[in-house]
């Protein structure tokens, strides 16, 4: 594997080569944290370098244990401390560093005890497919890193588990959108495809749910198990050709009916309730 990555103050490109191994490491090393090591994990903010690199970036013990296993792990840089408590990582290069060398890299303000780089899975799972037994998610235009993050963490809480998301939502592999999952990420799969062409180009009779002002109160709509649930940009709602595809308008009311209040609800907290809703019925 070629590693590709700049320099953010001198420009100069980089390249390191890993050699790929098909069995777990178990080789530790004592403080070998390099320079290039941590230009690589910074140059992973930037989406033009995940995506030349096929990485992304995982802090904290929590999050880095839920994608150990789930995602390929070429790297990975942690505390003695850390390394003594969790055996058998699955992970190519295991690094031992300090705290010192973690604040370094960190992306965080507050570093934790691991740091782990993870290559980027490949998905090709049609939202139709996927719609026609199941309810997912579409984000259109979701450019919050941090809503992106939560959005995911809730599908995982309420059994989604595919998001169809626009060009233009925010990159799942940023290192706040990935922060933000809390290790959901693992389990819901996102798919970044042209919505409004795929959307209404699923076969005839799985429903698209919108969540619009003038939509029917989600609490005396009819709802389904399985199609497709599409929400909009934090300023802009769902775009007008992405709504052309929505067969069914819902509303989240405020309450008292009539009430001056807020004029909106934030996306992640609209995607909850919608979600728990659609759950709802189930019982």
């Amino acid at each position: 594997m070629v590693l590709i990555y700049k320099d953010m103050q001198t420009q100069s490109a980089f390249k390191v080569q890993i050699q790929k191994i098909t069995i777990f490491t178990e080789q530790k090393n004592e403080c070998m944290l390099s320079k290039n090591d941590i230009k690589l994990i910074k140059s992973l903010e930037h989406k033009k370098f995940r995506q030349e690199n096929n990485l992304f970036v995982a802090e904290g013990p929590k999050l880095v244990g839920e994608l150990l296993g789930r995602f390929s792990c070429p790297m990975l840089f942690a505390t003695t401390q850390w390394l003594e408590e969790n055996n058998a990582i699955p992970a190519r290069r295991i690094e031992t560093v300090t705290s010192d060398e973690l604040k370094r890299a960190s992306l965080l303000k507050t570093p934790q005890d691991v740091i782990a780089l993870f290559e980027i899975p490949r998905t090709d799972t049609g939202i139709g497919t996927a719609a026609r037994d199941n309810l997912v998610l579409a984000l259109d235009d979701v450019q919050d890193p941090g809503n992106l993050g939560t959005i995911i963490r809730i599908a995982d809480w309420f059994g989604i588990k595919d998001i169809f998301c626009s060009r233009g939502t925010a990159d799942v592999y940023n290192p706040k959108a990935v922060q933000a999952t809390m290790g959901a990420i693992a389990r819901v799969r996102l798919h970044y495809i042209d919505l409004a062409k795929e959307i209404s180009g699923m076969p005839a009779g799985i429903p698209v749910y919108g969540t619009y002002l003038d939509g029917e109160t989600i609490y005396h709509a009819p709802l389904t198990q399985n199609g497709v649930i599409v929400m909009g940009n934090e300023g802009n709602g769902i775009s007008a050709e992405t709504g052309k595809a929505v067969t069914r308008r819902i509303y989240i009311p405020n309450w008292p009916a009539g009430a001056e209040t807020s004029e909106s609800l934030n996306v992640a907290i609209a995607t909850a309730i919608t979600c728990s809703e659609f759950r709802r019925r189930r019982y």
